[in-house]
């Protein structure tokens, strides 16, 4: 049996629900300026279902997000906002470690955006260096090109902290990244960064498994958090600064993706936990199975 450390599950598409607002081009981040409390609130309900990392709302906090719509000036305050809300869960539950959240620039399963490395190794080297007092690990997650991980692993160093790579890869092809490049080309990337971890995310389950047959070989520890969304890899994708609307599947019952996680757990991960859709009845029945298994949850 193998000892699992818990992600916890999606924060976006949660705040967004809980709230009743209609989402925006700054999603998350706008729930929070206008929800005070809402994120802790999540974050403790992760703790509760089981989960042993609170993931901060830290993932759209980017400049190339906040400039357009005239908060920019806010972009320190509301890191510290977002690591706030994180802290006092962890403090209320006693345990747990914090994962500093980078988010893709650009836009989230948008590769053609991705912007040139030297730019973006020093926007996440800024985004690393103030959240690194307040994190135990750097999660750069939603990587969908190649580039964008060699930008954020070289930023991410900036923080002195471990740091986990997790990839979006294509829903009908989980061995390619969403730019099309392969999963295997990340061997190489990892190569010249540091990076503790290698995870696949906000990818369908389906696509998972193909994605874990490649990063279980780079030698690292390996894990996954898919989405519960329908397939985006082939449609047509909003403009950079639209507002997400992605559809949610209906059959991804906490039952039926923890049958996947358990999976993926059998193939060797050790890192599993959900990304957008997936909530905390999800990560509850995941932390149930997972000990009936008999699997230790760090």
């Amino acid at each position: 049996m193998a000892t699992i450390t818990l992600l916890d599950g999606g924060m976006g598409q949660e705040l967004v629900a809980r709230s009743g607002d209609d989402p925006t081009p700054l999603w998350a981040t706008r729930v929070m300026i206008d929800h005070p409390g809402l994120v802790k609130t999540i974050h403790a309900d992760y703790f509760a279902a089981g989960a042993s990392v609170a993931t901060t709302n830290t993932y759209n906090i980017l400049h190339d997000r906040l400039r357009p719509v005239g908060l920019d000036h806010l972009y320190h305050a509301l890191h510290l906002r977002a690591l706030m809300e994180a802290h006092e869960a962890r403090a209320e539950a006693g345990r747990g470690l914090i994962a500093g959240s980078m988010g893709p620039l650009g836009e989230s399963y948008r590769p053609d955006l991705t912007p040139p490395v030297e730019v973006s190794t020093a926007l996440y080297a800024e985004k690393a260096r103030l959240m690194a007092p307040h994190v135990d690990v750097i999660l750069c997650e939603t990587m969908s090109s190649l580039d964008l991980c060699r930008g954020a692993l070289a930023g991410a160093r900036a923080a002195g902290r471990p740091v986990w790579l997790s990839v979006s890869v294509h829903d009908r092809d989980g061995s390619r990244l969403r730019s099309g490049e392969a999963v295997a080309d990340l061997a190489a990337v990892i190569a010249e960064h540091p990076t503790a971890a290698v995870l696949a995310n906000c990818s369908m389950p389906e696509a998972m498994g193909a994605a874990l047959a490649v990063l279980s070989t780079m030698g690292r520890p390996f894990g996954a958090y898919a989405n519960g969304f329908s397939e985006i890899s082939g449609l047509p994708l909003p403009d950079a600064g639209g507002a997400p609307d992605y559809t949610p599947r209906h059959d991804l019952t906490p039952e039926r993706y923890a049958d996947f996680a358990l999976s993926w757990v059998a193939q060797g991960a050790t890192i599993v936990g959900g990304c957008c859709e997936v909530g905390p009845a999800h990560i509850a029945e995941l932390s149930r199975r997972l000990r009936a298994a008999g699997h230790q949850i760090a």
